[in-house]
């Protein structure tokens, strides 16, 4: 278990912690927050270093216009104060035992949503705001220890402004994707972020959300808007004609979703404290204009945001700071035994209900995602050279990309081909292992018999949601599972939940129907093969939905992949 006052910040360079603050600052009412910001900044001007976080509801405490819930007991502004940082490398380390998943429960309903979505958009018709940034929150029942409930997010949302803080009778867990603002001697950056698309499950799916996103006129539109807040917001503290905007709509890659971020930066001589009063709190989780848009999320969220949408971060000695926006944030309460996780989206007149209330369900998705180690695989065919090697090292490059792997294709080719100087010219299997570091390992194998193989239908469709039907990597149990439950069988013929064929646990499937071969499509659930892409580019198969009973009465059958070529197949289950 952790101590009271350890704060960490993972990025995907670095981890700080701070342990064993000399002092803890505090805030509970409005208007204890700037005095107690003074003590922060006090005690960073004698050298200490600062981790905590300001709350949401601290708004009104910068400026009076802004409006939201009154104090409810809980911290409105904390921070710890420490004599040094320590930097590490690496992500922390999970648990022996995975958390288990929690059982959340919304606490407002789909019709509730529906309805503040309703009055939102009249008071968008009314003129009073653009753009709303409407949240609730999810509650569940907790027990377990929360740093290892920190790792598992750390390691499933591979965010850029991780962070832990122990505060005593609670912890603050966030994997936030978004940078509040960065400030380095003067130089002061900003980099809201505004649209969202879920991942897709195959790397052509995934790059399609991707450039669905990158060209939304709505998350384009909303995405401005806000820039436009912050490039306001930081003309109040930046030197006269500093403010610029670097990077507009740039689309970012996490396991669970795709996001558009812009940047914004300037130059300042302002303090921490003065910049908070500037931005706080940021124009990415309110809406625009920011004073209104307040008002109306103060009316229409029943519950305060607490450190969800507020700022999480670390401030040391010469002008050095680092806040994100608090999104992807649990709060634990330690004494209730309850975990409480928000969402939101930024609500437009062209915004629809089951797509914004769709938005937030992707971006809650990192709570059930707990994605395990595993490498990459690629089965190459060696005789005097390797077969389909360009099939191969694309294929593996996309998955590369979609898993966010270290993958150098320069050094990959170079590793294969010393490799192959201890091969003899006897046909042979040779298995390439890619690790998430970039790590390479390769192993031979012989080549079985040929012969036709018996096949027989899976006991259970597949689902086809699962990431990993689409990328060849040693997560292989569903496959081994399939076989185990046809001991009869020497392959199993899978199928999704809607019949439709997708693949054996070892090879792509053609059938021959109507004069010609055909072959099941990737969104049916199935790996885009080397052989595969090959045969499709030559024209040889061609692409269709077929389902087990049109399988069944087909003309022929094969197996094939790029190591054992084509297998005849005998059925089983005829």
């Amino acid at each position: 278990m952790s101590a009271k006052g350890l704060c960490r910040f993972v990025s995907r360079r670095r981890t700080l912690a701070f342990q064993s603050p000399e002092f803890i600052v505090t805030a509970t009412e409005t208007g204890e927050v700037l005095p107690a910001l003074r003590r922060v900044a006090e005690g960073v001007a004698r050298g200490l270093c600062a981790a905590g976080y300001v709350a949401y509801e601290a708004a009104p405490a910068f400026d009076a216009a802004l409006v939201a819930h009154p104090p409810s007991g809980e911290a409105l502004l904390w921070f710890g104060l420490y004599a040094d940082a320590t930097e590490y490398a690496g992500l922390p380390v999970l648990g022996e035992e995975a958390p288990s998943s929690l059982d959340w429960a919304a606490l407002i309903s789909e019709s509730a949503y529906r309805r503040a979505m309703a009055r939102i958009r009249e008071w968008i018709a009314a003129g009073d705001t653009y753009q709303v940034n409407y949240a609730f929150a999810l509650e569940a029942a907790f027990a377990g220890d929360p740093e290892n409930w920190f790792a598992r997010l750390c390691h499933a949302q591979r965010a850029e402004y991780g962070a832990f803080l122990d505060v005593g009778d609670g912890c603050i867990v966030s994997a936030s994707p978004e940078l509040f603002f960065r400030l380095d001697g003067d130089r002061i950056e900003t980099r809201p972020m505004k649209g969202t698309r879920p991942r897709g499950l195959g790397f052509e799916a995934d790059r399609r959300a991707a450039r669905d996103l990158a060209a939304s006129p709505k998350d384009r539109a909303e995405n401005i808007m806000i820039v436009d807040l912050l490039r306001n917001d930081l003309g109040r503290i930046a030197d006269a004609g500093s403010v610029r905007v670097e990077a507009l709509f740039e689309v970012e890659q996490y396991p669970t979703v795709w996001q558009m971020t812009s940047t914004i930066a300037a130059q300042t001589r302002a303090n921490v404290p003065e910049i908070f009063a500037a931005l706080f709190p940021c124009g990415s989780v309110t809406g625009a204009p920011k004073v209104r848009t307040m008002q109306i999320i103060r009316e229409v969220e029943p519950h305060p945001r607490g450190a969800y949408c507020g700022a999480i971060g670390w401030w040391m000695p010469c002008r050095r700071a680092e806040f994100s926006v608090g999104i992807r944030t649990m709060t634990i309460d330690r004494c209730a035994g309850t975990a409480r996780y928000a969402v939101g989206s930024g609500v437009t007149w062209d915004s629809e209900p089951q797509a914004e209330y769709a938005e937030c369900r992707a971006k809650a998705a990192v709570l059930d995602y707990c994605e395990p180690s595993f490498q990459l695989i690629e089965s190459f065919r060696h005789a005097r050279g390797y077969w389909l090697l360009d099939e191969h090292m694309a294929r593996l490059e996309e998955s590369a990309a979609y898993f966010g792997f270290a993958y150098d294709r320069a050094k990959v080719a170079r590793l294969l081909q010393e490799y192959a100087l201890d091969l003899c010219d006897v046909p042979i299997k040779v298995r390439l292992l890619l690790s998430r570091d970039g790590g390479v390992v390769l192993e031979q194998f012989p080549l079985p018999e040929p012969r036709p193989l018996r096949i027989g239908w899976a006991k259970t469709p597949i689902d086809r949601r699962n990431r990993f039907f689409y990328h060849k990597t040693t997560m292989r149990s569903a496959y081994d599972a399939a076989a185990a439950e046809r001991p009869d069988c020497d392959d199993v013929v899978l199928f999704n939940d809607r019949d439709e064929i997708t693949e054996t646990t070892i090879a792509n499937i053609a059938v021959e129907m109507e004069g010609a071969w055909w072959t099941p499509p990737v969104a049916c659930g199935l790996l885009n093969g080397a052989f595969r892409r090959n045969l499709l580019a030559t024209g040889i198969l061609r692409e269709r939905i077929f389902t087990r009973r049109e399988m069944a009465h087909a003309a022929g059958v094969r197996l094939y992949n790029s190591v054992r070529g084509w297998m005849p197949a005998i059925f089983m289950d005829v």
